[in-house]
C-alpha cells in the first residue's frame, strides 16, 4: 500500500475526513443509547451515515495516494448512499414527534437519486455536463422547497417540540447553505474549470467533515435535549 505523503495537502483532507467520520459514527452509536426511544432511530442513520463516508473514505484516500486522481466513483458512491439518508432524516425527526406522510419520505428519496445521478453522469463525462447540472440543481430546489414551504415544515410548526425543531432548522440550514458547496464546485470544477482538482478534493472533503458530522451531532443534540426535557417532566 503506497504511504501518504505528510505534505501532500490532499491527501491529509483524505485522512482527516476519515478519522473524523470513524470518530463521529463512534460517538452516535454511543450516545444512541442516552436517548429517549423515539429518538433512537434518527441517531441511528446519522451514525449510519458517517459509518458509510468512513469505509468510503479509506478507499477514496487510498486511491489518491495511489494515483494522484480524483476517486470521482468512490465519492458518488458514497453520496448516493449518505446523501439519501440525511434527506430522508427529515421524516425521521418529524415523525419521532409528529405525524408526517410517507409521501413526505418518499419525494425527498426520489430527489435526492434524482440530485445525484445527473451529477454523476455530468462529471464523469457519460453525458452533456451542463444539462446534468440543470437536472440536479432543479431536483436540488425541489428538495429545498419541501422542506422551506413543504409538507416537512408545517409538520415542525404543528410538532410543538422545540427540540425537534430546532434539529430541522439546523439541518435545513446545512443542507441550503452548507450543501451549495457541491454545486460550485461542480459549476467551477466541471463546467468552466476555473479550480484544479486538487482544490476541488480539498474542498469536498471539508465540506463532507462539516455537512455529514455537524448534520449528525445536531440530530443527536436535539435528541438529547428533548430526552432530557422529557425526564425532567418525568421526575
Amino acid at each position: 500500500m503506497a504511504m501518504l505523503n505528510p505534505y501532500d495537502l490532499v491527501g491529509v483532507s483524505f485522512w482527516l475526513a476519515t478519522a473524523a467520520m470513524m470518530a463521529t459514527t463512534v460517538f452516535l452509536f454511543v450516545e444512541r443509547q442516552s436517548v429517549a426511544p423515539h429518538w433512537q432511530l434518527s441517531v441511528t442513520v446519522a451514525g449510519l451515515v458517517t459509518l458509510i463516508a468512513f469505509f468510503h473514505y479509506l478507499y477514496m484516500r487510498d486511491v489518491w495516494v495511489a494515483t494522484q486522481s480524483t476517486p470521482i466513483v468512490y465519492r458518488y458512491v458514497d453520496w448516493f448512499l449518505t446523501v439519501p439518508l440525511q434527506f430522508v432524516e427529515f421524516y425521521f425527526i418529524l415523525a419521532a414527534v409528529s405525524r408526517v406522510s410517507a409521501g413526505f419520505f418518499w419525494k425527498l428519496l426520489l430527489a435526492s437519486i434524482v440530485m445525484l445521478g445527473s451529477g454523476y453522469v455530468g462529471e464523469a463525462g457519460m453525458y452533456d455536463a451542463t444539462w446534468s447540472f440543470v437536472v440536479g440543481m432543479l431536483a436540488w430546489f425541489y428538495i429545498l422547497y419541501l422542506i422551506w414551504f413543504g409538507e416537512g415544515v408545517k409538520a415542525q410548526k404543528s410538532s410543538g417540540n422545540s427540540a425537534a425543531s430546532f434539529a430541522y432548522a439546523a439541518i435545513r440550514l446545512i443542507v441550503t447553505f452548507g450543501w451549495a458547496i457541491y454545486p460550485l464546485g461542480y459549476a467551477f470544477g466541471v463546467l468552466s474549470p476555473s479550480i484544479d482538482q486538487n482544490s476541488l478534493n480539498v474542498i469536498y472533503n471539508f465540506a463532507d467533515i462539516v455537512n455529514k458530522i455537524a448534520f449528525g451531532l445536531f440530530v443527536w443534540s436535539a435528541a438529547y435535549r428533548d430526552t432530557g426535557v422529557a425526564s425532567h417532566h418525568v421526575s
